[in-house]
């Protein structure tokens, strides 16, 4: 799964700052800001509420299949359930496999990470996988013992190696640091005698110790712009989990989960494995892509999604940790074979284990005519050199033609309209969508914001599934052409902040992605009505 590198974001206690923080914040943008009129609404949306007022009153549309390959989907939650997937071939609960494509009762989609005994929820890195396959062999290896036809394998595992240990080091430390951070401040709240307590609670209290005077300072500065919850819930306790899931499970060679699944992970040509449990253990993240993409529209609940007469098809492929090559093979051929014409991919890593049996899947969906949404990743880096697995370029050359990497835009039309999170690439990257403070759909029929390219993609999926409802004659490589050439271009000058050495650059937003542009609903829909012609 798309992870954010939070590194950088915790500090050695506590006479630091945690102003650092703050990028993870959620700042106060309207509800489905994301569907806005730059003009109109002086927000940078993709124009949906414009596009359906002004282009799409009183038109037809046929229903679009869009699978959505992640952790899974909440199938019940109020502004999602009307629209999910149903395989009409199959018949609930009786346990067999009625339309015979090897998946028991596969009614809303499949879960390529359980079996009978349960399901995935933590996985490790690709980057661990690989070095504890090659430890076997290279474990106890040195350069002088190597035979030269196993030296350039020897050579990555060393350099793999290097990395983990680097990285398990700063994810130890990270936990240290936001354990000391959560006990400070859980030690003050304490005293107060307050679970939740206001700036006025925190402004009244009387510290009697450094580490409680540095901590009144912070959360009398956050809670200025946001609840306790907020600021604790959503950026402290989710610092403190995601550093300690990084030392038990990400980043743990003694960690392996895959024996609950039943296959063989090594036989990437596997295909008949999982279960229908298509929620998983932990749905947030999937519920809330496929909220964006289409959560009923105006029907007083929650949210609106971007198109308006689609099916979700919910294919389970993304732990909490790396999704194997596998899996994602699979879920696209799955997908592909029952009907979806948009899939949508909020999920990457930086290693890959099979990248050839991934590539085998995506040319499948290209041949069938499918759009493939993905997401560009969160780490702030530029994509024409670091790596992103899956990509649309094939390892024995040629490129998926309808395939759509998406980069994270925020709402104002100025230097901050690159998300500071959003990788970024001027030929590997293909355009910008909103993906900051996103208002969608999580487990429980309830609503949350969350930032990333993870939001952003699904802004792109919507709208290639609703060109293709409303004109479903133009072909996967088409809508494609449609959403680059329709972009709004940004012209302005943006900051791009360097994370490692805090030092910032501007350039123009040109350079972040083939269109220099974000996605919009409106000028597409009118391209979409004039292409043929």
């Amino acid at each position: 799964m798309i992870k954010k590198n939070l590194s950088n974001f915790s500090s050695r206690i506590l006479g630091m700052s945690l102003l650092a923080i703050i990028p993870f914040m959620s700042f106060a943008q309207k509800s489905n800001w994301q569907n806005l009129d730059l003009k109109a609404d002086s927000t940078f949306g993709i124009s949906t509420e414009r596009a359906y007022n002004e282009l799409l009153k009183g038109k037809k549309s046929t229903k679009v299949i869009v699978a959505v390959l992640d952790g899974g989907v909440d199938i019940n939650h109020e502004d999602l359930k009307s629209i999910i997937w149903i395989n009409k071939k199959e018949k609930v609960g009786n346990g067999k496999d009625d339309d015979k494509n090897g998946y028991t009762d596969d009614i809303n989609g499949w879960n390529f990470l359980g079996s009978a005994k349960g399901s995935i929820n933590y996985e490790t890195l690709e980057l661990t996988r690989l070095v504890r396959r090659d430890s076997a062999k290279f474990g106890k290896a040195d350069a002088t013992s190597v035979q030269a036809s196993d030296l350039t394998a020897f050579e990555a595992y060393q350099k793999n190696k290097a990395e983990l240990d680097k990285e398990l080091v700063e994810a130890k430390e990270g936990l240290e640091n936001y354990s000391a951070i959560k006990s400070a401040i859980d030690d003050l709240v304490k005293k107060l005698g307050k679970d939740k307590p206001t700036l006025e609670d925190i402004e009244g209290f009387k510290p009697t110790s450094d580490i409680e005077t540095n901590v009144q300072r912070v959360l009398s500065q956050q809670l200025k712009n946001a609840t306790f919850d907020e600021f604790y819930t959503d950026q402290i306790l989710a610092g403190y989990e995601h550093f300690k899931s990084q030392v038990d499970y990400n980043l743990n060679l003694d960690y392996d989960p895959r024996s609950i699944v039943g296959d063989d992970p090594n036989n990437s040509k596997e295909k008949f494995y999982g279960n229908n449990d298509v929620a998983g253990p932990d749905a947030r993240h999937g519920s809330h892509v496929a909220g964006i993409i289409g959560a009923v529209r105006k029907n007083n609940l929650g949210i609106d999604g971007v198109a308006d007469n689609i099916a979700i098809m919910a294919v389970r492929s993304t732990p909490n940790g790396d999704e194997r090559d596998k899996d994602v093979a699979n879920s696209i051929r799955y997908a592909v074979d029952n009907g979806a014409k948009v899939i949508n991919m909020s999920f990457g890593k930086s290693y890959s284990w099979d990248k050839a049996i991934v590539d085998d899947a995506v040319k499948y969906a290209v041949s069938k005519d499918v759009v493939i949404v993905h997401a560009a990743g969160n780490d702030n880096e530029n994509l024409e050199v670091a790596n992103n697995f899956p990509n649309p370029n094939y390892e024995k050359g040629g490129t998926a033609a309808s395939w759509i990497t998406v980069g994270a835009s925020g709402p104002k039309n100025d230097e901050t309209i690159k998300a500071s999170f959003s990788n970024y690439g001027k030929n590997t990257v293909d355009v910008f969508a909103p993906g900051v403070d996103i208002n969608s759909t999580i487990p429980g029929s309830k609503y949350e914001k969350l930032n990333g390219t993870s939001m952003a993609s699904p802004v792109v999926a919507g709208l290639a599934a609703l060109i293709r409802s409303y004109y479903p004659k133009l072909t996967a490589v088409e809508v494609k052409d449609i959403i680059m050439k329709s972009v709004v271009k940004v012209e302005q000058s943006v900051i791009i902040k360097d994370e490692n050495d805090d030092t910032s650059k501007t350039v123009p937003f040109a350079d972040l992605c083939v269109t220099g542009g974000i996605v919009n609903a409106y000028n597409a829909l009118k391209l979409a009505s004039e292409y043929k012609k």
